[in-house]
């Protein structure tokens, strides 16, 4: 399924791809891209080829969108596959936001928290396995009470806690850990958030763009920020991104202004993941005051109604980023011979 815009108001010779896997959440991206008269078109990646000798450009830029999550709608063959696909536009010089390196810590939780060890940056104790017959000798290491996750997740998916190791040790025996499409988890400490709350900083660009605080309630993993229906003042919010029969979490949100050194720690973990559209979360342990960096998140939903939580829509910003990026791509095509000025980020 494709669309594109008429009336190309941009200057742009091809479209804009957006490669994508859910049929919800980025109406709101499409929404603006039409609304600039720009063109575009989908690329739905449940279903996708590709000729490997294939000369043609076909897009000024392709924005990845696939989903570490595609393997809980039945679509986990998509994933390994998007790898070869990004790889190969790139080889061909496409400009690809949110590309291989990127998409690759995105399906690797142990790779983000090598990052992080690298950056120097607090994390939340981890031990990376293979076989669930190492999981209690990894929760011995690291002292109990336990989260199990699988190394590709998303939406909180997989994760599940254990606070002794009586239950640990039965969910071995019963063989019900699942460690996820590539066979590897990690065994970590289970923070306990301080005040209940979780921070979520979002970047457009490797850029800080806005953060928001996530009031949890009770023990959830699946933060989808567009899929909070509450703020702060218990106002119900407009959900435009996640489907509309997302259930409805009881989690409230906020924005919030994070101190500049997090803002630092967030735009140098982007950097070195290649993530350039996404988000980070933190916490504070309440049990030892320690503020711990533990999610990457390069297939980001923007909150809900962000206009009224952050005071602006970030989508809107999203496609200005998008058409500068194709712009400049297209000004520096080798075949063109132009210098770009280098328009507004």
């Amino acid at each position: 399924m494709s669309t594109e815009t008429d009336g190309n108001r941009s200057g742009l010779e091809k479209p804009i791809a957006i490669y994508y896997e859910h049929p919800d959440w980025f109406r709101p991206l499409f929404q603006q891209l039409d609304e600039r008269g720009v063109p575009w078109l989908k690329i739905d990646a449940r279903h996708h080829n590709y000729d490997v000798a294939s000369p043609e450009r076909e897009y000024s830029l392709l924005f990845n969108r696939m989903s570490p999550s595609a393997w809980q709608r039945g679509l986990g063959h998509g994933i390994f596959y998007t790898l070869n696909y990004l790889a190969h536009l790139e080889g061909k010089g496409l400009r690809v936001v949110n590309g291989y390196r990127c998409f690759n810590h995105e399906i690797s939780k142990a790779l983000q928290l090598t990052n992080l060890e690298k950056l120097g940056l607090p994390y939340p104790k981890t031990r990376v396995i293979n076989h669930p017959s190492q999981a209690l000798q990894a929760a011995e290491a690291i002292g109990y009470p336990v989260v199990i996750k699988p190394n590709i997740g998303g939406s909180g998916a997989g994760i599940e806690r254990f606070n002794s190791q009586d239950e640990l040790g039965a969910a071995v025996e019963a063989n019900r850990l699942y460690f996820g499409i590539d066979s590897t988890a990690l065994v970590q400490e289970a923070f306990t958030a301080r005040h209940g709350i979780i921070t979520r900083v979002e970047v457009l660009g490797g850029k800080f763009l806005y953060a928001i605080q996530i009031h949890i309630t009770g023990e959830s993993y699946n933060l989808c920020p567009a899929d909070i229906c509450q703020n702060t003042r218990g106002e119900e919010l407009t959900r435009i991104a996640c489907p509309v029969d997302a259930p409805k979490s009881g989690m409230k949100v906020e924005g919030y202004e994070p101190p500049q050194q997090a803002i630092e720690d967030v735009e140098r973990i982007v950097e070195l993941a290649g993530v350039e559209v996404g988000g980070i979360e933190y916490v504070i342990d309440d049990r030892t005051g320690r503020q711990l960096y533990y999610d990457v998140n390069a297939l980001s939903n923007f909150v809900a109604d962000p206009v009224r939580v952050i005071g602006f829509n970030p989508y809107a910003r999203l496609a200005d980023f998008l058409i500068t990026e194709a712009q400049q791509h297209q000004e520096n095509r080798p075949e063109r011979a132009v210098v770009s000025s280098g328009g507004p980020r």
